[in-house]
């Protein structure tokens, strides 16, 4: 008896360091104002940030990690089928997600005749918008500027971009060295032209996983 406990709480720390390691890698609601639901009016809220468990990491190439929706459960955005939910490099998605308990999420939609409703997309500021189609629950709407089904929340969802705002800290660390330095992108022990030029290359895209910069 004394064995079974002590391996349910083996099984029990093994799982929340995985779930740990995993909500690390997201970077979703970079500037933290709330900018991680999106709407089914089939489903209600789904949250690209949860609290507990893995959130979504945006990639220039692709989208990975889990979306978690309180009525459907997690939706997993790269299954090892269908290849996932692909991101073109200029924020055009397409590709599929996989909910257990919804089947599959098409993020590149074609309505005839109904351009409003045509797949997601991510803006150079990092904004989702558009619509997510599933067979068995209908239309997900990305982004709305209203509240939606009489909620005072709003539908909208934001990744990290390398952008001004992380020019803006990084000037504020500029030839520092004393820690810490979120600003020291070549892990020097300072800040100077060669983390410049780190963020140089960079710029306008994905932020990378644990990017220093951001939240």
């Amino acid at each position: 008896m004394r064995y079974m406990r002590i391996s349910r709480v083996l099984r029990l720390v093994v799982i929340l360091v995985f779930w740990a390691g995993l909500v690390f890698a997201e970077n979703i609601d970079p500037n933290n104002d709330g900018s991680q639901y999106a709407y089914g009016e089939n489903v209600g809220w789904l949250n690209f940030e949860p609290s507990q468990g893995p959130g979504v990491t945006v990639g220039d190439a692709n989208l990975t990690g889990y979306v978690w929706a309180e009525n459907i459960g997690w939706i997993n955005l790269s299954p090892a089928s269908y290849g996932g939910v692909a991101n073109d490099g200029t924020g055009q998605l397409s590709g599929y997600a996989w909910g257990q308990n919804v089947g599959w999420i098409n993020f590149n939609p074609q309505v005839a005749g109904d351009p409003t409703r045509y797949g997601v997309t991510i803006d150079g500021d990092g904004n989702f918008d558009g619509w997510a189609w599933g067979e068995n629950i209908g239309w997900i709407h990305l982004r709305s500027a209203a509240p939606v089904a009489y909620k005072v929340q709003t539908s909208w969802v934001t990744s990290c971009k390398v952008g001004f705002d992380d020019l803006g800290r990084f000037v504020g660390y500029w030839l520092q060295s004393a820690e810490p330095l979120p600003a020291d992108l070549d892990d020097s022990g300072t800040v100077d032209f060669k983390d410049y030029g780190r963020l140089a290359e960079l710029w306008l895209e994905q932020c990378p996983v644990g990017w220093p910069l951001g939240k």
